[in-house]
């Protein structure tokens, strides 16, 4: 999912709140008995916060409740959206008070981190069998260890990922998917040669502002740099932002607009998705969420890719649990609240999350859509490493600014080391345990 503060929609935030009311008294927990909670169940009510809008995850999640409703008869399960852009104040202050939500969704990483004061514990509920079930457990648990326990229940395994139409690929002559940056800029010349426009930026009808979400690219620019043991030292600034080598990524980068690998209007285009659906551009860099909407619009044409930011060929892919479910640690009814957790690892579950179009964040669960299948292969059949998103895994106040200033040196409006200089500046005035040897 799109991770920054202001962050995703869809990738971008996502955040909902279903109420769950009345609760009989022997619940089922995806059809079986979960014991101790007869005596509680009746009249139960329960509410879960989201700011999903309108993509595969509120659909997923709607879709969810309702089945879960229906294996449990006495639950009644309302659905709140909340605003993306101020989710998690809104979240803080209601946690605060204790007036906020039974369940919440979450962005996971060092965001679930800087909120774990609020969430419950889940270590108590789920068996080691059951956490290992989990694709990424690590990121939602307390210092990325899962021995101390998971704070979050992730909804899907996502994935920053590259998509192209291969129709005009093939008008093109071009017969796979750039791997490098040299093959890259390759792509870039046949397709300008065809009069196609390479690759489109700007905002999506569900971005988090006017502009694109920069951390789609940047991820794979520190993926083709850094193996992943090595992205901590961009957390505890062994290697400063403004290391030579992520100047030189970055320089590759800011060229692409430069160049005509992108259209011109970078800063300003809107409905990119739209565009790329109506064959107005060749190639987009987005998140998986949207693969349904594009499917729609491209059909049999449209395949994923490795974005290629790299000198040599690309050797990671970003696929991670993004978001998902958190108890948050005040409410009256946490096992009830756990229990829809635990059903969202059902078979049944499952089936839901990828008929919305999404991929059940479940170890070695295959979905019936080719293009997600193709994502899952990069890393099972082909040899890419899995990378977290780079936007869960450095601290946030760090993603905002970068959010930021890393659009404005894409544009043209200031240079690389000014964008690179205010993220060490940033990360440089957090106080020493929030850059240190444990997550924060």
């Amino acid at each position: 999912m799109k991770t920054g503060t202001t962050r995703l929609k869809g990738g971008t935030v996502r955040r909902l709140i279903i109420g769950i009311a009345a609760l009989g008294a022997v619940v089922a927990l995806g059809g079986a008995a979960f014991a101790g909670t007869s005596a509680r169940s009746a009249g139960v009510t329960l509410t879960l916060w989201h700011n999903y809008g309108t993509e595969g995850n509120a659909i997923a999640t709607k879709n969810l409740v309702n089945a879960f409703q229906k294996l449990n008869p006495t639950i009644t399960i309302k659905m709140v959206s909340q605003p993306a852009d101020n989710y998690f104040a809104l979240l803080q202050a209601s946690s605060i008070s204790h007036t906020g939500p039974d369940l919440a969704v979450q962005w996971t990483g060092l965001f679930d981190l800087k909120y774990q004061k609020f969430l419950l514990n889940l270590k108590p509920y789920l068996s080691a069998a059951e956490v290992a079930k989990i694709n990424g457990a690590s990121y939602m648990s307390v210092d990325f260890d899962t021995s101390k326990g998971l704070l979050v229940m992730p909804l899907e395994n996502q994935f920053y990922i590259g998509y192209y139409n291969k129709a005009l690929f093939k008008k093109a002559g071009i017969a796979k998917a750039p791997a490098s940056w040299s093959e890259l800029t390759s792509a870039c010349t046949k397709l300008k040669a065809k009069g196609i426009t390479p690759m489109i930026y700007g905002a999506d009808t569900q971005a988090l502002g006017a502009q694109f979400y920069p951390f789609y690219d940047f991820s794979y620019q520190m993926i083709g740099l850094l193996p992943p043991n090595q992205w901590r030292d961009l957390y505890t600034g062994k290697m400063p932002w403004t290391s030579p080598k992520i100047v030189a990524q970055m320089n590759k980068w800011v060229s692409l607009p430069k160049s005509g690998c992108t259209n011109k209007d970078v800063l300003t285009k809107t409905n990119i998705l739209g565009a790329f659906v109506k064959g107005q551009a060749a190639m987009i860099i987005d998140g998986n969420w949207d693969t349904a909407t594009l499917q729609q619009g491209l059909g049999k044409d449209l395949a994923p890719f490795v974005p290629p930011y790299a000198d040599g060929k690309q050797h990671g892919v970003v696929q991670y649990p993004g978001d998902g479910f958190s108890v948050m640690k005040y409410s009256k009814h946490p096992k009830e609240a756990v229990q829809f957790l635990k059903f969202m690892m059902t078979p049944q579950a499952a089936k839901i999350i990828s008929a919305a179009g999404l991929i059940p964040d479940i170890k070695g669960f295959r979905t019936n859509n080719p293009v997600s299948n193709q994502m899952l292969d990069f890393a099972a059949k082909q040899g890419y490493n899995a990378y977290p998103m780079l936007d869960n895994v450095i601290q946030p106040e760090v993603v905002t600014t970068a959010q930021k200033q890393l659009v404005a040196a894409f544009g043209g409006n200031i240079s690389v080391m000014e964008a690179l200089k205010s993220m060490k500046s940033t990360l440089d005035g957090l106080p020493a345990d929030r850059k240190g040897p444990s997550y924060k």
